[in-house]
């Protein structure tokens, strides 16, 4: 078996003192398990911060690392005083120049702060954060000196300090640790008027051994959370919450945003004021030396430490989970929550979160808000929300484009993923692709092109879910589609387009560019104009998209309006019809005639779905075979984005029109899914449905009735198409396998049946 490769630490908590001047009562270096702290020195040497230094630029040489990211720690760091962080400072900044950028964060209680203390980040460029648990009654339930005197008024004057303009660009934010006797409104109200550029809502560290405290007459830490939540989302989310974020980005498939939540692989070490290497402070929550390692600076690499059993543990994904966790349908988002929190003294960390139902609960609660948008006028049949709106297949754009959107910032973070995997692996993106991706929005056409693209999604998702270092071996499809979106974009100079050995040149949504056969893997491609130069090892074309084709260029041909027809896409074999090969010039002209016709009989059949359709759909593929429902229930090369439907070509506008839905169907449903959790996917169960013999699966009885009820009007018995339609989903309902959302779901498609049925 080969060995995964080693993730690199890109977070590194350097303690600088060991020791802090308030007696925090859930803190957990001082009132946990772990006892360690008392047995080091109170102040990091200059000694080992040299070393500290040099095995930061080994490790950033080694693995090619853009930038290292340094949080200056404690106890309180404050305590080391001006002239040794001064020193500490420098030394890692001189150790890194011209290796890697240097993102340097101190975390405090803020007592301590002042002008001496900001003037030194300010040289450094040190970004702030400071713990703060909301007003003065939930800041003094715990954030206490050890007399007992309050902390909150010498925090509160710290931020004041840090959001004067002198300082502001050093404020990183606010780290609050939830207590379920404070109130969440006062506690969100208190932070946010403090005008945080980021919050962190922490649980209170706790193991099964040590569970949380659950005041009976109190809600649950989900609860809480919902409520912190509600009020944010309710103020427009005037700034990130790491929390909520990770939720939301996770629930959309995209990556956790930390550590707490999601299966990303852990890329913190601690290196404590000895120069010992531990994993994750949060562990001192455990037993006593559960975050040791047995390595230090002055003997071991980082490399080493990555390495150590309890650091890999970390970075096995869902195979690393429980088996409760496993089989948990919120798992991706959930992550088994934070790995110190699993804890129990009889099997290690081999157990759900302590906080697994507040988990699950924060999960389910946000996914449902996302899904459920404020209530709009519907007329005699009263409201409608989103969800209602897109089961029913109303006439309304609106819920359609916002799924889009969240799709595309969906793709987004997969694309930046797939990008800081390549750079991990040895797989470097040219530079014009790697602008184009971290720029993206002063370039809104490039934008539109590439995060819409439906097939750069599908290729994108299929890579990301072999996660190997094989699959990461070529970017050339993310250069393609980068190079076509540059140009459509108008970024400046020349951007470079994979080659094929026949000399073959694709540029995606634009087309394909025959040039001479030449072994180079990069041809070179210019906007001109109006149009494209390309060169390739001395060969040289022009070619002018959405022009006719000719011996050297075949354009991708458009249908209607913004529709195009894409029968050249390298990556289009999405569905489970193979994608047909392209079709000739009489074949592409009868099967454009024949869509023509087919929406026609769209718009006499079902009317109130041509606005939702027609504000999605970009791109129709051909494919090969004869249509039927079940064939094209599942998308067998994976998944694509919204606005593609594959279809048969043939000459039968009814059969056609008919697909169109039912395609269009999927793809809205497969977005939706991926934004919020309609079913227990976890859950065994399977179902008989009255137009086929097979069993199907909750999400494929979904699928099926889903497209169903968009294509009753083009039934040879619409009446008993709609009745078989109206049992299926019957039967799901009787199940009790649906979220609340889900059952909404099924009530708005059970709504928008025929009424005769």
């Amino acid at each position: 078996m080969v060995a995964p490769p080693l993730v690199p630490f890109r977070q590194f908590v350097l303690k600088v003192h060991s020791r802090c001047d308030l007696a925090c009562r859930y803190c957990y270096v001082y009132e946990h398990a772990d006892q360690s702290w008392s047995r080091r020195p109170k102040v990091v040497s200059e000694e080992t911060v040299v070393r500290v230094a040099a095995r930061l630029a080994e490790h950033a040489r080694t693995h090619a690392l853009p930038s290292v990211h340094v949080i200056l720690h404690g106890g309180e760091p404050l305590l080391a005083g001006p002239a040794a962080l001064r020193r500490i400072c420098a030394v890692l900044r001189d150790a890194l120049t011209g290796i890697a950028e240097l993102d340097l964060r101190v975390h405090t209680n803020g007592v301590q702060l002042s002008e001496r203390y900001l003037d030194l980040f300010a040289e450094f460029d040190v970004k702030v954060g400071i713990s703060l648990d909301g007003d003065r009654i939930a800041n003094d339930r715990h954030r206490r000196y050890a007399d007992g005197r309050s902390s909150h008024q010498h925090v509160l004057n710290a931020v004041e300090l840090l959001r004067r303009d002198r300082y502001r660009h050093l404020y990183a934010g606010l780290l609050c640790t939830i207590d379920v006797a404070n109130d969440p409104v006062a506690v969100y109200d208190a932070l946010a008027g403090l005008a945080p550029p980021r919050v962190d809502f922490l649980l209170p560290h706790a193991t099964w051994d040590e569970p949380p405290v659950r005041p009976e007459d109190r809600p649950t830490y989900a609860q809480w959370l919902l409520g912190v939540f509600d009020r944010w989302d309710a103020a427009g989310r005037p700034m990130p919450v790491r929390l909520f974020d990770s939720v939301i980005s996770t629930c959309r498939g995209g990556p956790s945003l930390t550590e707490s939540m999601g299966v990303g692989p852990s890329d913190l070490v601690v290196i404590e004021t000895d120069g010992t290497l531990e994993q994750a402070d949060s562990l001192k929550i455990a037993y006593d030396g559960a975050p040791e390692t047995g390595y230090d600076v002055f003997a071991h690499s980082f490399d080493t430490a990555a390495g150590h059993p309890g650091v890999v543990a970390r970075q096995q994904g869902v195979a690393g989970l429980s088996a409760t966790c496993r089989a948990c349908p919120v798992v991706r988002s959930c992550g088994g929550g934070l790995y110190a929190h699993r804890y129990r003294a009889e099997n290690g960390f081999d157990n759900p979160s302590v906080y697994c139902t507040d988990l699950k609960a924060l999960v389910t609660g946000v996914s449902s808000r996302l899904a459920a948008e404020p209530t709009v006028a519907a007329g005699p049949g009263g409201p409608l929300t989103a969800v209602d709106r897109l089961a029913a297949g109303s006439d309304d754009r609106e819920p359609l484009l916002t799924l889009a959107a969240a799709q595309r910032l969906v793709t987004r973070g997969w694309l930046t993923v797939i990008e800081e995997r390549a750079a991990d692996r040895g797989a470097e993106l040219p530079a014009v692709t790697r602008q184009l991706l971290s720029r993206l929005d002063e370039y809104p056409d490039a934008m539109e092109l590439l995060l819409g693209h439906p097939y750069l999604r599908g290729w994108a998702a299929d890579l990301l879910a072999a996660d190997g270092s094989d699959g990461l071996a070529s970017m050339a499809p993310l250069t393609a589609f980068a190079a076509s979106a540059a140009l459509r974009g108008g970024l400046p100079g020349a951007v470079p387009v994979p080659a094929r050995a026949d000399g073959t040149v694709f540029l995606p949504a634009l087309g394909l560019i025959r040039m001479a056969p030449a072994d180079v893997p990069m041809a070179e491609a210019v906007a001109d104009g109006d149009g494209i130069v390309v060169r390739l090892a001395g060969d040289e074309a022009r070619v002018v998209p959405g022009t006719a084709p000719d011996a050297r260029w075949q354009p991708v041909g458009r249908l209607t309006g913004a529709v195009v027809l894409d029968d050249l896409d390298p990556y289009r074999d999405r569905y489970a019809r193979p994608a047909r090969e392209r079709l000739s010039g009489a074949g592409a002209d009868h099967f454009g005639e024949t869509v023509e016709r087919a929406w026609r009989l769209l718009h006499e059949a079902v009317p109130q779905r041509l606005a939702g359709l027609t504000a999605v759909l970009t791109t129709l593929t051909p494919l090969a075979g004869t249509p039927h429902d079940a064939a094209d229930l599942r998308l067998a090369g994976g998944i694509r984005g919204m606005g593609a439907v594959g279809l048969t070509p043939t000459g039968d506008p009814a059969a056609l029109a008919r697909e169109l839905l039912h395609g269009h169907q999927l793809a809205t449903l497969d977005a939706l899914v991926e934004q919020t959790e309609l079913y227990d996917e976890a859950a065994p169960w399977s179902f008989t449905v009255p137009w086929t013999e097979s069993p199907l699966l909750t999400g494929e009885v979904l699928a099926q009735a889903y497209a169903r009820s968009a294509t009753t009007a083009f039934a040879a018995d619409p009446g008993r198409y709609a009745h078989e339609t109206a049992r299926a989903l019957d039967a799901l309902t009787e199940a009790d396998v649906l979220t609340g959302v889900g059952e909404e779901f099924v009530a708005g498609i059970r709504a928008g049946l025929p009424a005769d049925r």
